[in-house]
């Protein structure tokens, strides 16, 4: 199974982290649609309270519940961050999304078994 269709098969919740209020943002659409396809959506963002009927969190170290896989929308430079909370809660994919990319913490994820998807 490629990475992308393994992430997108055994995700539930989905994270994601720099979501925006905008719905012309790719991060607001993106996360409509993949409400619309099933998936729960917990927004990520400091600046916003709720989005697309969800509770937003300003971290993902405040996310109370459990998470399957990280989506990112972030510049590159600060997703370093993001890996490392992202495999403190425990979650089994990261997807860094079109523009994103950090070798350094996808190699990161990856030592720790994560499945990662970057650029795409």
């Amino acid at each position: 199974m490629d990475t992308v269709h393994e992430q997108l098969t055994n995700s539930k919740t989905i994270a994601v982290v720099g979501i925006s209020l905008n719905p012309e943002r790719p991060s607001h659409y993106v996360s409509k649609y993949m409400q619309e396809q099933g998936y729960r959506i917990i927004p990520v963002n400091p600046l916003i309270e709720e989005v697309l009927g969800e509770k937003a969190y300003p971290d993902l170290k405040s996310v109370p519940e459990s998470i399957d896989m990280v989506d990112v929308f972030r510049r590159s430079e600060l997703v370093g961050p993001v890996i490392d909370d992202a495999i403190e809660a425990g979650a089994r994919f990261v997807w860094m999304q079109d523009g994103v990319v950090n070798e350094e913490a996808a190699e990161k994820a990856r030592a720790v078994g994560m499945s990662v998807v970057m650029d795409n």
